[in-house]
């Protein structure tokens, strides 16, 4: 297990290099003058001159390109152009409530997901079965945006359950973190409807994948042996075939997990949730360079991590999995 972890790593490094490079390179392509940003179109030119020796843009490309490199080894971001502070600030004043908005929608999602799945599998050829198929399939094809629209007309506007928008003036900190550069965590009402509107989508993929895995392993070999020894259906199901099971799901899962973190944009501008997919967005508009890079660096870096997880994940779940 420790070497396939270290080849891991190794492979992990090795991605967020490529993805660095890549990212310095987009960046380089597109247009613009930072120096102008920074300083304002109409800024004198010895102003704009000042402004591109401080931020090494009248370098050369290649050394603009290890310069760039040794702030990311050393974990220190340029600054942000337009809020004229680090990137890592920037991004940590957003990464608790996109953290808090992605981690209950993949709970909410994975735990309604396995439901309807177990259901159908259990249930094969029923209206059970076709319900949780036909069910799935609206939630998988229907756009997020527009589900939260609809929650919102519904649940906020007609029968005022919830509110509609916005992240509550909650003053309650993860632990450890304070008001200096992090958001409190969201209020619970204000919550309720993003997570539930973006974990809809998941649910319908958990829910089909969770039943044509199901189905797939109540086919093999041990659980005929588990059946002929007496054992109930619900209970060979349960107990010997779910863990089974489980695997492609979870690798969904932490796919999943992985790009709610950073592809959020579209709930988190519905119900206009202070999260890093709406920063992006921000940074597109405003041409921010450094915090979209800290920000496509970090998804990805979420990502690689998911991913080993999972992996590890997979010997847990399954005893006869061994990655060496």
């Amino acid at each position: 297990m420790l070497s396939f972890i270290a080849r891991r790593l190794i492979g992990m490094l090795v991605v967020l290099f490529c993805t660095a490079s890549l990212l310095f390179a987009l960046m380089k392509m597109a247009p613009g003058d930072p120096a102008r940003l920074i300083a304002g179109q109409t800024a004198d030119p010895n102003i704009l001159a000042k402004v591109r020796a401080e931020w090494h843009l009248d370098d050369p490309i290649p050394k603009q390109y290890v310069w760039w490199m040794g702030q990311l080894v050393r974990l220190e971001l340029p600054d942000s152009y337009v809020q004229n502070r680090p990137v890592s600030h920037v991004l940590a004043n957003k990464v608790v409530a996109t953290c808090a908005l992605a981690f209950c929608s993949i709970i909410l999602a994975f735990l309604l997901g396995t439901a309807a799945g177990i259901i159908g599998a259990y249930f094969q050829g029923t209206w059970l079965d076709t319900a949780v198929l036909t069910t799935s399939l609206i939630w998988i094809s229907t756009p997020v945006f527009w589900l939260g629209l609809m929650f919102i007309l519904l649940f906020a506007s007609r029968l005022r359950w919830l509110p509609a928008s916005g992240y509550g003036m909650g003053e309650t900190y993860l632990p450890g973190l304070g008001p200096e550069f992090f958001q409190p965590l969201p209020e619970p009402a204000h919550l309720v409807l993003p997570a539930v509107s973006l974990a809809l989508l998941s649910t319908g993929y958990f829910a089909r994948m969770m039943r044509s895995s199901l189905l797939e392993v109540v086919r093999q070999d041990f659980i005929r042996t588990a059946t002929a020894k007496g054992l109930s259906p619900k209970r060979v199901i349960l107990k010997h075939a779910l863990r089974n099971a489980l695997i492609p799901v979870v690798t969904i899962v932490g796919i999943n997990f992985a790009g709610l973190l950073g592809g959020a944009v579209a709930t988190e501008y519905v119900f206009a949730w202070p999260g890093m997919g709406k920063e992006l967005l921000n940074a597109i508009n405003l041409r921010d360079y450094p915090v979209m890079m800290g920000g496509v660096l970090s998804i990805a870096t979420v990502f690689v991590c998911v991913n080993l997880l999972v992996d590890i994940s997979y010997a847990w779940i399954d005893p006869r999995i061994r990655h060496e």
